[in-house]
């Protein structure tokens, strides 16, 4: 029993064979799966994949690389898609300045605006970091703190290391590790899966980007996420049975699913 909490698999990479990858992830264990938007079109692809399957769930939200491309109708677009009773979270949003493909500023406002709308509408974000995170907390620890503690958000594919993850569960936002964890020479980041507090712990794909080892260099799937819950049940020295429930309590709730 586990749940994938951030997947694309409305992307064209499984135009060919979608159904057949949803069915292999539910042969698995994958029980639910989070289709996670990048921008207007993407997020009504994820709501019309989430109306196919009872469960599976959609995000609506503009990535920090399109947020050159916000304005006020976009933000309006955002927040009539995010009344769907399939959508349960605002992202994914966030700051990137490794590609830098929005300016810096304008992916502060974006991701400002966007953590705006998520409290307007009471939902958790889905928060994409990349090379910044001291420009992150400058946002984050200046957002209104009851709204983390009661409603939530997650670092999506965290690639920090303990003391971020710390300070991130100390507000309220929960870590979600992706295949990167299987990868040699992430120590850092295996200490940081191995220490988080068990209440903010998540798993996820990504895909069809990062496949874990094993599948590296193949399209990833949310079926490929045992390999991602074995290696943190094997770092944290558990029993796989017990890190699929927890990990599955913990996007019931931060989500919201039954």
């Amino acid at each position: 029993m586990l749940i994938d909490t951030h997947c694309h698999i409305f992307f064209p990479d499984y135009d060919a064979d979608r159904a057949e990858v949803i069915a292999r992830a539910r042969d698995v264990g994958v029980e639910k799966m989070i289709v996670v938007a990048t921008d207007i079109s993407s997020s009504e692809k994820a709501i019309a994949l989430a109306e196919s399957y009872p469960f599976v769930f959609a995000t609506v939200g503009l990535h920090p690389h399109e947020a050159k491309t916000m304005d006020d109708a976009l933000l309006q677009e955002l927040e009539r898609l995010s009344a769907h009773p399939k959508v349960v979270a605002i992202g994914e949003t966030g700051l990137d300045f490794f590609y830098n493909k929005s300016e810096n500023e304008t992916q502060r406002q974006a991701f400002s605006a966007q953590i705006a709308l998520a409290q307007k509408r009471r939902l958790p974000l889905v928060i994409h970091i990349r090379d910044a995170w001291d420009a992150a907390f400058d946002i984050l620890e200046n957002t209104h703190k009851e709204y983390f503690r009661e409603v939530g958000s997650i670092f999506h594919c965290f690639t920090g290391d303990k003391a971020i993850a710390a300070r991130a569960t100390a507000m309220g936002i929960y870590i979600s590790f992706s295949g990167i964890v299987t990868f040699a020479k992430t120590d850092a980041l295996k200490e940081a899966a191995t220490t988080v507090d068990s209440q903010f712990l998540l798993l996820e794909t990504d895909c069809p980007f990062l496949s874990p080892q094993g599948f590296r260099g193949k399209r990833n799937e949310p079926s490929y996420m045992v390999t991602t819950a074995k290696e943190i049940a094997r770092l944290r020295n558990m029993q796989i049975e017990a890190l699929s429930e927890m990990t599955t309590a913990n996007a019931n709730r931060v989500f919201g699913l039954s």
